[in-house]
């Protein structure tokens, strides 16, 4: 419950914060995501590539469980 209400409050800031009424960060946001998605889209890239990589080897070498079952 603790942190359900602490989400909250830090939401309720950060709207406080970006919006116009309040501290007025909107810009200063975008700027910074505008910085961020590209260094968040390479490793984003970089997580899906380990992931085929790792997917490939599992599908290539052959199921050793299975054999062992038949025994």
């Amino acid at each position: 419950m603790k942190a359900f209400i602490l989400g909250i409050v830090i939401l309720f800031a950060v709207a406080f914060s970006v919006l116009p009424a309040g501290l007025g960060w909107g810009q200063e946001v975008l700027v910074f995501l505008k910085g961020a998605l590209p260094v968040i889209a390479a490793f984003i890239g970089l997580i899906s590539l380990f992931i085929g990589i790792a997917d490939i080897k599992d599908q290539a070498e052959p199921h050793k469980d299975d054999d062992t079952e038949k025994i």
